[in-house]
């Protein structure tokens, strides 16, 4: 079951987890935050949550493209 839920968070964006991992804090309190932040602001964290999630798979690519010397063939 745990691999089940890891692939479901990195996979899944991650951004609770990434945001979790950085600041040293569980991923799990990080999304009841997030969800509590959610309701009481009729949902506008979840821009952010995209925003960041876009982010990182942007930032993930660019790392990729760089570690690749045959890019362009």
């Amino acid at each position: 079951m745990n691999k089940f839920k890891d692939f479901i968070e990195w996979h899944v964006f991650g951004v609770c987890t990434a945001i979790g991992e950085k600041m040293g804090v569980a991923s799990s309190t990080i999304r009841k935050y997030f969800i509590y932040i959610s309701f009481l602001t009729m949902g506008s964290p979840v821009i952010i949550y995209l925003f960041v999630a876009f982010w990182m798979n942007v930032k993930r690519y660019i790392f990729n493209a760089k570690r690749n010397p045959v890019r362009y063939l």
